[in-house]
């Protein structure tokens, strides 16, 4: 690449949107994965009485069944977090990998996997869930099947466009008159030119990922009672959100921080990379509905 990508990551933390981006998203992380260690109480102990005010003992009361709030807060992200990464991880590799193989193979193939793709995509996202969910029951390894699933379609246009653009460059049409393979033309021209989007969905799927989760959690369709969950403790506190509000908006607050986190660090991300792609000369890619701004192309020759 023209600059390494640690160089990209290192100019992105100096502006202060993603600086500050990058701060939501480790204390979002670090409540999840350090707090279950430090947490006062057992998150399933009855330690008082309903919706109890905060005191010395209890710093944010307790909810709805006298457990301890903060306890539960810092045992219930976990799940959530390790779900939503595993579901972006799979749905951005999948689409990922059809969208490549559509924009590449053009002709039939392109078009059986963009219509299927369209199909997908024109289903309700969440009833679509929920019909699944209902059919084989609320398990946490179907949840992440099904948000990944429905990452797919969509991440699979955005590199459609992306793989469009760079097969019709000089250097993979020399590549193929040297009769390269093709699965060789794909690892080594079109996908290191194709890592912007990459990132970029990465970031957008996993904060979507985390609320979509949270979501069915709050449904009843997510980690069921009484294991503590920031989706399920909304819908648990709800009842009592006038006498005791701390069970219901610190998670909330926990999983908007995460959201806007991840969004200022990938906004920062595509900026970055679309000004290093100017520096090297290159195009810009399509707008993609999904993307969170412009995104640019590094050039094959640059890359090798």
């Amino acid at each position: 690449m023209s600059r390494p990508l640690s160089g990209v990551v290192a100019r992105m933390l100096r502006l202060r949107s993603g600086g500050v981006g990058l701060v939501l998203v480790l204390v979002v992380v670090l409540t999840a994965f350090v707090g279950p260690f430090v947490a006062p109480h057992s998150s399933t102990a009855f330690v008082g009485m309903a919706f109890a005010h905060p005191s010395p003992r209890y710093p944010f009361g307790t909810d709805v069944l006298g457990r301890d709030t903060l306890s539960r807060v810092l045992s219930g992200g976990w799940r959530i977090l390790v779900m939503s990464m595993v579901a972006t991880v799979l749905g951005v590799s999948t689409g990922a990998m059809f969208g490549i193989t559509a924009g590449y193979s053009k002709g039939v193939t392109d078009d059986a996997i963009m219509r299927t793709a369209d199909v997908l995509m024109a289903f309700p996202q969440l009833i679509l869930a929920l019909l699944f969910i209902s059919l084989i029951g609320p398990k946490l390894w179907l949840v992440t099947v099904l948000v990944g699933a429905i990452h797919a379609p969509q991440v699979a246009r955005v590199f459609r466009g992306a793989t469009l653009r760079v097969a019709a460059e000089d250097f993979v049409r020399h590549a193929e008159s040297l009769g390269i393979a093709t699965w060789r033309i794909v690892l080594r021209e079109i996908l290191p030119n194709v890592t912007t989007p990459l990132m970029v969905e990465l970031g957008l799927r996993l904060a979507y990922s985390v609320t979509l989760i949270a979501g069915l959690s709050f449904l009843g369709f997510g980690v069921q009672p009484p294991t503590a969950d920031w989706g399920s403790m909304i819908n648990e506190n709800r009842i009592g959100l006038m006498a005791s509000p701390w069970p219901v908006l610190i998670p909330i607050l926990l999983i908007a921080l995460m959201t806007i986190g991840m969004n200022l660090l990938t906004d920062d991300l595509a900026r970055l990379m679309q000004g290093r792609g100017r520096r090297a000369d290159t195009a810009p890619l399509d707008d993609a509905p999904s993307a969170a701004g412009p995104e640019m192309m590094v050039t094959g020759g640059a890359l090798r």
